[in-house]
């Protein structure tokens, strides 16, 4: 394009941005939270119990008894049927699997890992390896605990394995990992065979090496004809010969109540007996008044997966607007940017040109469009390149996606064009 020509194309590109400016709009899709619509798929929890329901033997509404110290077995079978694991490996928690991951490592820290003479705490600084973008509230662990980051990029297909075997092979004071190895927050990628075998039978410097295998999103697809599936992490890692290396955590956030759901904690023997030593000390047990109110909801695996049906349903119009949005909009050569086109999960991962991001959703909050920090889908919330952006299209309605998708895109050209 000639300069004119550049001119007056920011020209129109301006007078179309101040127009939705003068709409005084207020949109946000700065998380991955459910919709109205999704959250009404679940209000059978309100009222789905009843006296005899909690006071057969034991009575739910008091302590619970050791031998349910780790949930309910009808609980543990169903996670275990949708996850594809076994039922031995789990633990229930609370309604958190962020607050699972986070008391994962605080007791890493305080307390020696399996077979361990020390604990992390006591072995100096200490490192995890983050696949980026990646989720920022991972990230945000870690520096609460001063936890030294290590960007890793993401491939398409998982994390690029020749650099984290190489990391973990020669520095062992890396002693953890991050994963989303399904429908990955934002990119949308779900790691392959390839990379879940490697991951399990790599070589570490550590051996109180730890994965934190956050499968967030196993059930979340927005096509239930086309579902990606993926390797049981844990089963690779006893083949290989590292049967404790993975914690693996899931939930029904956004699946059920985002802030009343269930949440639960697999592992192999070795970690799932040393985490069950510790709880023992930490709690007589979680919520299961709230446990048999989510199995009278979703029974089995075939009523769970109907369940998620309905909220791909919900989803995939608003995944498809933004994608029908942009490529109209910006086009698919990548001159003003790039963008995944996820089978599933929460978030579209939006690459602008180097050094725009920051401006861009700077333009967008200005217009009334909320986005996710720039930045944020990285650890210390630098992005080496400053043009990621996590696009979160699952609170607003298709209309509300359609305009904001529109700002995004006109803010992109303007600051492209400008630079």
């Amino acid at each position: 394009m000639t300069t004119t020509l550049i001119n007056d194309e920011l020209a129109q590109l301006k007078s179309r941005y101040q127009s939705f400016v003068n709409q005084g709009l207020k949109l946000d899709m700065t998380r991955g939270k459910p919709c109205v619509e999704q959250l009404n798929l679940s209000d059978e929890l309100l009222n789905n119990l009843n006296h005899q329901d909690v006071v057969v033997a034991p009575d739910y509404r008091n302590y619970s008894p050791p031998d349910l110290l780790t949930g309910l077995p009808a609980v543990k079978t169903l996670f275990a049927d949708v996850l594809c694991i076994t039922r031995d490996q789990i633990i229930v928690g609370g309604n958190s699997s962020l607050n699972l991951m986070y008391d994962t490592i605080i007791k890493a820290l305080i307390h020696k890992l399996p077979n361990q003479t020390k604990s992390w705490s006591e072995q100096g600084k200490i490192k995890f390896l983050c696949p980026t973008p990646g989720y920022d509230r991972h990230f945000a662990i870690c520096e609460s605990f001063g936890i030294e980051m290590i960007n890793i990029p993401l491939t398409g297909n998982g994390p690029d394995m020749d650099q984290v075997e190489k990391l973990v092979g020669n520095d062992s004071s890396i002693k953890g990992m991050w994963c989303v190895p399904k429908y990955s927050n934002p990119t949308g990628e779900s790691y392959s065979n390839d990379t879940i075998k490697r991951l399990a039978a790599m070589k570490t410097a550590a051996n109180d090496f730890r994965i934190f295998w956050d499968n967030a999103y196993a059930v979340h697809h927005l096509d239930m004809e086309d579902q990606v599936e993926i390797l049981d992490i844990l089963s690779e890692c006893t083949k290989a010969g590292n049967a404790d290396r993975v914690f693996m955590f899931a939930s029904t956030s956004k699946i059920t109540y985002a802030g009343a759901g269930i949440a639960i904690i697999a592992a192999n023997k070795g970690n799932h007996d040393w985490l069950v030593s510790q709880l023992k000390a930490q709690t007589i047990g979680h919520d299961k008044v709230n446990q048999l109110r989510h199995l009278k909801l979703l029974p089995n695996k075939d009523v769970f997966m109907q369940h998620m049906a309905k909220h791909a349903a919900i989803l995939k119009p608003k995944f498809d607007i933004v994608n029908e949005v942009l490529s109209a909009e910006l086009g698919t050569d990548g001159q003003f940017a790039q963008w995944h086109e996820p089978k599933g999960g929460y978030f579209i991962s939006f690459d602008s040109q180097p050094g725009l991001a920051k401006k861009i959703v700077k333009m967008a909050q200005d217009a009334g469009v909320k986005l996710t920090n720039a930045g944020a889908t990285y650890p210390y919330g630098k992005d080496p390149q400053d043009c990621n952006i996590r696009i979160a299209p699952s609170l607003p309605t298709v209309s509300e996606l359609k305009i904001a998708t529109e700002v995004l895109a006109v803010v992109t050209k303007i600051a492209t064009l400008e630079h």
